[in-house]
């Protein structure tokens, strides 16, 4: 299944395939089938301290796609005109967020595990820090 994310630009949430089993549950993402871009890296987001927000950024080219292995976090979507506030709190839903997505991350529980897989090898100039700008570059 797919969401649309409420319209936000193109975000939307995927379900992953979900293996149970009584030995134990897996999740599965066939790379690239899975993700609507090919990965080029993947960073782990993990001992946030209470309060903290990660993200607070967007980005020109990458594309991301997050999922919480472990505990929960809320995911804030926002692609200029339209915000969405989304909990992932499961394995087996990962959030895309393609390029000009406004991501802030916060709420963390103390056992969050957020895995990003990005189609981007890291590169400052991708990223856009300020919101006034990120506003101006989606208004057109």
């Amino acid at each position: 299944m797919t969401d649309d994310a409420g319209g936000a630009g193109g975000a939307r949430l995927i379900e992953l395939r979900e293996i149970v089993a009584d030995n134990g549950s897996l999740v599965v993402g066939e790379l690239p089938s899975t993700l609507p871009f090919v990965a080029r890296r993947f960073f782990a987001l993990y001992g946030i301290p209470a309060g903290e927000a990660r993200g607070t950024h967007a980005h020109r080219a990458c594309e991301q796609f997050l999922v919480c292995l472990r505990g929960s976090v809320t995911a804030l979507i926002d692609d200029g005109s339209t915000s969405r506030e989304i909990v992932l709190d499961r394995p087996d839903l990962g959030l895309y967020m393609p390029p000009l997505t406004w991501g802030t991350q916060r709420d963390y529980s103390p056992d969050a595990l957020l895995l990003v897989f990005a189609s981007h090898e890291y590169e400052a100039a991708d990223y856009i820090e300020d919101y006034e700008e990120f506003r101006a570059l989606t208004a057109g």
